[in-house]
């Protein structure tokens, strides 16, 4: 199966987005911000419909084009989203602010691994999404899912990393990569053993894994 042939053939389908949206993978393509792969935001949204969630954890900001895209989709929906750089809280803010949604969205400045002590006592999220540093995924995760509600789920996105996470990392001559490569595969080897934990990893975008805490009934939640 031809994957880029698939990928455009499905493109055809997503919704139309509106120009505010457009401008924002734009600047995002043109400042070579990471933002969500749109088949990923796509199918996490389309997850989001089954969920049905009224709060929301994002960890990795980036320019607000995530939180935005959630936000715009569910009316009902609060959404606390974190970032530590500079340039891209700077621009996040002016999106939020100019979106519909800034009153649903509340950004939080610094390194997510020391902002868990600014969220409200007792808050839970139904989800927590994750798209930050790869390298520190593990950490995030065993920060903040003691914060997921019951019928909750945790989203980590960019866990194939392109794909190159299924290869050797030994392969990769740039240390820098090799070591992040190593990084994510032991984060996804972590994972899918967890053992409070049941997660798939779906090959769409660039990889979204999905965990869901064990023993819980949605219906009873």
């Amino acid at each position: 199966m031809n994957d880029v042939l698939v990928r455009q053939y499905l493109a055809n389908f997503y919704k139309h987005r509106e120009p505010f949206i457009e401008e924002m993978e734009t600047y995002a393509l043109e400042h070579h911000v990471p933002i969500m792969d749109k088949a990923g935001m796509e199918f996490m949204l389309g997850l989001l419909y089954l969920i049905q969630p009224t709060s929301i954890l994002e960890i990795g900001s980036a320019i607000g084009y995530s939180s935005i895209r959630m936000a715009k989709e569910f009316p009902n929906v609060k959404i606390v989203t974190m970032e530590r750089n500079a340039e891209r809280i700077r621009k996040a803010k002016e999106f939020i602010g100019r979106s519909d949604y800034g009153d649903r969205i509340l950004l939080l400045e610094g390194d997510a691994l020391l902002l868990k002590e600014k969220l409200p006592d007792n808050r839970q999220f139904d989800v927590i999404f994750i798209d930050a540093a790869k390298a520190q995924y593990q950490r995030f995760f065993e920060l903040y899912e003691p914060l997921l509600s019951d019928r909750g789920v945790i989203i980590s996105d960019n866990v194939l990393f392109k794909g190159q996470v299924a290869e050797s990392a030994d392969l990769v001559d740039n240390r820098r990569k090799k070591a992040l490569i190593k990084r994510i595969q032991n984060y996804n080897e972590w994972l899918m053993n967890h053992p409070k934990y049941d997660s798939t990893i779906m090959p769409i975008g660039d990889g979204v894994a999905i965990s869901k805490r064990r023993g819980v009934n949605n219906d009873e939640a």
